[in-house]
């Protein structure tokens, strides 16, 4: 006799001790009928407060047992859809106008309720770290603007960073969307709210974001396998990085070819007389300058910690207020100490030191501030041009000028040329696959990116992977030419007073040129750049810049001038050469009144000078009287042009340009 399995052995004792008069098929049905359907399931991106696409089919998709039948009632409309064998289902919504909120039923073998649902437009955010600051790290320049978002209808969804450097994911692990308020506006991307308010306040159509951004990294990793079939060398690495062993041997080789960098040996953190503490008395500190880096005050190629320290006086007056210590940024991480404790800390470079310390924190007379600073590489400290005071009630106190510092340990240097560990971040297809693919199903008007800092280091490269980027998504969304906007990288880093190669200007050049993908733009941010902060802090002027594309462009305001001037062309004059514009709005300007800087010139040497420029209508002309036959021109070409002050009328300035190539 055939024996039967366990589970089969055990229903038929149940069947004959309880059931005897029931047909074993039915009881196994019965047993069975939770297992035989699987319920209804939606993607992390469709549930409670969405905003779904207006005008345009609304795609909704989720999972379900094989061959389930779903109803979805939606605008007093209803809809049917059955599972496919492998679980997936999706039904388009008919096309509606902005409005809402509206509730969303679906019915299957569960019973799922949506509510607070709107229908406007829904934009991707991408990019890397300039589009994932978030409103809280520019709280203090935005203050007035946090404590007044009242805007229920514009929503935030933001995505976590995820890679896979596998293959695409169907679904992301969590998210919520969250709506304009004085909390939940502070993780918006500072760039898409004011992008999104500027559009809310002109139609109050509902506005979307979906965030899906990540510091520090390059276009290629927000771009699918598919679309990067065009460049061998990136395919075969995606190849290469589908071998887990292979990677996960690099990996290990790669971090055993280093040393241990820190020994944990901090002298400062000594358990029986740490630096920070009340009594600890001070031996044979040196002093040092806040701000400013200590390899160029005396301390030769250091990466460790450093110890800060100053005595300050308070008066009565503070010491009952609430506190704010501004410390600029500090590279690359630190932790602050107030009297003995620990107030704050913050773990790596970008965000600027806010620290709010409660009433009673400070005390009248004698204070003791102490700052542990952490450097992994480059140069280690304070930066210049950057707020550091203490703020109480009315009163503030200048952090700025003259500390006492002492070395606490020394990081082993680390070995040059050694194999390196292979960020997965950074890694082709992997942010795309984790974070961008769960949402080409949702129906969107268009895409939001600011990146390019990442691949600054080959511009030539990045020419032609911003158009493989745009047809890509383009290409995964299946919804024609989406509207792909884009920022021109800022002003950043050193001044440079002579006319010189700059890979960020070659950059910025590569941008410019995706001008020739149809329906893209882009919004010039060359004067709204920090010389020493690669996340400028003026993010509003960015977003509504971007706006003003979109207004003219998508929502079809023909009376907004979107852009400033664009180089057309130049023709030679002479020993003058005659610059065209396009955009130029109601006329060229200079911002300053000034005549319009940042112009160099060369001849077939192309070897460039200052040359004057004047001008004339819509056209510049430009000219120095050294260079007899002229031949190119370059404009605002640095990392960070001192002058860039060629404008339209609008306030819109002009985009950075060479004719040399």
């Amino acid at each position: 006799m055939k024996t039967l399995p366990v589970f089969t052995n055990v229903h038929h004792f149940l069947y004959r001790r309880f059931l005897p008069g029931v047909s074993f098929c039915v009881l196994m049905s019965v047993l069975f009928s939770g297992t035989a359907q699987a319920e209804v399931k939606l993607p992390r991106l469709v549930r409670d407060s969405m905003v779904l696409q207006r005008d345009a089919r609304i795609r909704v998709w989720g999972w379900a047992a094989p061959g389930e039948k779903l109803s979805i009632k939606f605008n007093s409309k209803q809809y049917k859809v059955t599972a496919g064998k492998d679980g997936k289902w999706a039904v388009f919504l008919a096309p509606m106008k902005a409005g809402g909120p509206y509730q969303m039923n679906i019915d299957a073998s569960n019973h799922i309720v949506l509510k607070d649902i709107l229908v406007g437009d829904v934009w991707i955010c991408s990019g890397q770290s300039n589009m994932v600051h978030q409103m809280i790290l520019h709280r203090e320049r935005y203050e007035k603007d946090i404590a007044t978002a009242d805007y229920p209808a514009i929503r935030h969804f933001w995505i976590p960073t995820m890679t896979d450097l596998q293959g695409p994911h169907d679904d992301l692990p969590t998210g919520y969307w969250k709506a304009a308020n004085p909390q939940d506006v502070l993780q918006f991307s500072a760039v898409a709210y004011f992008f999104a308010r500027k559009i809310y306040e002109q139609y109050k159509v509902p506005i979307g974001l979906i965030n899906a951004s990540v510091g520090g990294t390059p276009s290629q990793a927000w771009t699918s396998e598919e679309g990067l079939q065009e460049f061998p060398a990136i395919v075969s690495t995606i190849t290469r990085n589908k071998d887990t062993a292979w990677l996960n041997d690099n990996n290990r080789k790669a971090m055993a070819s280093q040393p241990r960098r820190s020994q944990g040996m901090d002298k400062g953190l000594a358990a029986n007389n740490p630096w920070y503490a009340v009594n600890y008395k001070p031996v044979n500190w040196r002093s040092i300058n806040i701000p400013g880096y200590w390899e160029d005050q005396g301390i030769r190629d250091l990466d460790g910690v450093v110890w800060y320290r100053k005595e300050i006086e308070v008066p009565a007056a503070m010491a009952n207020q609430p506190v704010k210590i501004a410390l600029g940024r500090i590279i690359d991480a630190d932790v602050l100490y107030v009297n003995g404790k620990q107030v704050g800390n913050t773990t790596y470079q970008y965000p600027q030191r806010r620290y709010q310390l409660p009433a009673g924190s400070l005390q009248a007379g004698k204070n003791v501030l102490v700052i542990r600073v952490t450097n992994n590489s480059g140069k280690g400290g304070f930066v210049p041009d950057k707020p550091y005071y203490i703020a109480a009630g009315k009163d503030t106190i200048d952090l700025k000028g003259t500390w006492s510092y002492k070395v606490g340990e020394v990081y082993a240097p680390l070995r040059p040329g050694a194999g390196g560990v292979i960020s997965a971040q950074n890694s082709p297809t992997s942010l795309y696959n984790a974070m961008l693919a769960p949402t080409t199903n949702y129906t969107i008007k268009g895409f939001l990116w600011y990146q390019g800092e990442a691949n600054s280091s080959n511009a030539k490269e990045y020419a032609s992977l911003m158009p493989a980027l745009i047809k890509d998504w383009r290409n995964k969304w299946q919804q024609g030419e989406l509207p792909f906007l884009f920022v021109q990288l800022p002003g950043f880093m050193d001044v440079q007073y002579l006319p010189s190669e700059s890979q960020w200007a070659a950059t910025r050049e590569a941008q410019l040129k995706t001008l020739a993908v149809p329906n893209t733009g882009m919004a010039v941010a060359i004067d709204l750049g920090e010389w020493n902060d690669i996340h400028p802090d003026n993010k509003k002027d960015v977003g509504e810049r971007l706006s003003l594309w979109a207004l003219n462009k998508v929502y079809g305001d023909s009376s907004i001038v979107f852009s400033g001037p664009l180089y057309q062309s130049q023709q030679v004059d002479g020993n003058k050469i005659i610059i065209n514009f396009t955009n130029t709005g109601s006329g060229l300007i200079t911002k300053d009144g000034e005549a319009p800087g940042e112009f160099a010139i060369a001849g077939a040497d192309k070897k460039f000078v200052w040359a004057k420029a004047t001008i004339s209508g819509n056209q510049v002309v430009v000219w120095n009287d050294a260079v007899a036959n002229p031949l190119y021109v370059r404009y605002a070409w640095a990392d960070n042009p001192d002058n860039p002050n060629l404008y339209n009328k609008e306030g819109l300035p002009a985009s950075p340009f060479r004719t040399d190539n």
